[in-house]
């Protein structure tokens, strides 16, 4: 999940550098997961307001979502139970170090 710094559930609310940072934090994303899990795509969405589906409302945030073929994506829609492969903890025992030194470069 990419989120702004700013608190704000409005696209039109960010200023340009905001909305820049936001786009290149998206970017720096896809690279440390493309690095780390290897997917062969990605969903990228935002849900905006309550019937856009946005579960906090007053905070705009982005999903980024890496895909491989053939992966099935019914859990939450029939069972309303997500698959994890690994427990968050680890994920982000994964990812951590590449976010830290893709940062430094931008």
């Amino acid at each position: 999940m990419v989120t702004p710094l700013r608190h704000t559930a409005e696209l039109s609310a960010l200023s340009n550098d905001e909305l820049l940072d936001l786009h290149q934090l998206i970017r720096d994303s896809v690279e440390v997961l493309k690095q780390t899990f290897h997917p062969q795509g990605f969903n990228i969405g935002i849900n905006l307001g309550e019937a856009g589906g946005a579960g906090i409302r007053e905070h705009l945030h982005y999903h980024v979502v890496p895909r491989w073929n053939g992966d099935t994506n019914y859990m939450p829609v029939t069972g309303e139970t997500k698959v994890l492969p690994e427990s968050l903890d680890e994920t982000y025992q994964r990812i951590a170090p590449s976010f830290s030194k893709n940062l430094r470069k931008s």
